[in-house]
């Protein structure tokens, strides 16, 4: 994350419905191959991207998802 204190990334919980949101992600992938579902998801996320099209959130997202996941690599 940015090192000053103001962040334009929403990271606090902004989904009306989380449970259906996730429920419809992982149905999106029932009957696909790994390789197929990965495809899905990377299409998702471009659309995402897309409709935010806010390049200084979408680098702080990417950033962040990084940070994350190596945090947890590490725990």
């Amino acid at each position: 994350m940015p090192t000053d204190t103001y962040s334009k990334l929403n990271l606090s919980p902004n989904i009306d419905d989380p449970d259906t949101f996730y429920a419809e992600l992982i149905n999106m992938q029932v009957g696909l191959s790994e390789e197929e579902a990965q495809s899905a998801l990377s299409k998702l996320l471009l659309i995402l991207a897309n409709q935010i099209g806010d390049d200084e959130v979408l680098l702080e997202a990417i950033k962040t998802a990084r940070e994350h996941t190596l945090d947890q690599k590490q725990s």
